[in-house]
């Protein structure tokens, strides 16, 4: 596995200082960018792992990797570790995850981390689900978002219960990020099952944003 100073330096080298701005500006980010793109620094954090057996020193190595960054894509990268095999689909990933949504607060973060909560209801249906409906209804914005979006890319796997009661917990909520949250789950689970979705538009009260996103296709 590498150090974590070579992923640093890695990010580092591949870093395009006029990309840089863009992304930060994007981003609204108080952290600067590199910049160095998503699909870069996802292939740096796999190569990091490559060949790592150890749950531990993973959850550990991008914890510290999280906590001390000086640029976004370090937290980027940190998140990404988590996919590593030996973490992937461990549930000792979840205090891991909470740090990290509600240190980073945005977006970005929520949206790549709902990857391995979906792991997790694949792997753990038990332990993902209670996780799912516990944050659904937390005073912290961006865990109420993850929890709207656990389940997004599971197609036929989809829990349509599971996914109704969260929604349920959040369709009256104001907020720009979790209103678009619910219509792109709903988007999401009709490539699955188209019928199940029209009807929950028909019978529930959506915002015009949840609404339009969870018909796009439709």
């Amino acid at each position: 596995m590498l150090h974590l100073d070579e992923i640093r330096a890695r990010l580092r080298a591949a870093a395009d200082p006029e990309q840089a701005a863009g992304q930060q500006a994007y981003m609204k980010s108080t952290l600067p960018f590199l910049g160095v793109r998503v699909p870069e620094t996802r292939r740096i954090a796999r190569a990091a792992v490559a060949g790592e057996a150890d749950a531990a020193r993973v959850l550990a190595d991008a914890r510290e990797l999280w906590d001390a960054a000086s640029h976004r894509e370090e937290r980027y990268a940190a998140m990404m570790l988590l996919a590593a095999p030996p973490a992937r689909a461990d549930l000792r990933i979840v205090p891991l995850v909470e740090h990290m949504v509600r240190t980073g607060r945005w977006w970005d973060i929520t949206d790549e981390l709902s990857g391995r909560i979906r792991e997790l209801l694949d792997e753990h249906p038990r332990d993902g689900e209670a996780l799912v409906r516990g944050w659904c209804v937390s005073e912290e914005l961006w865990l109420r978002r993850l929890a709207v979006l656990s389940q997004l890319g599971r197609r036929e796997r989809t829990d349509l219960r599971l996914l109704s009661d969260v929604l349920e917990q959040n369709l009256h909520d104001p907020e720009f990020f979790i209103r678009k949250a619910i219509g792109w789950a709903l988007r999401d689970a009709a490539r699955a099952y188209p019928e199940w979705v029209s009807a929950y538009v028909s019978a529930h009260a959506l915002s015009p944003l949840s609404r339009r996103e969870a018909l796009k296709h439709l």
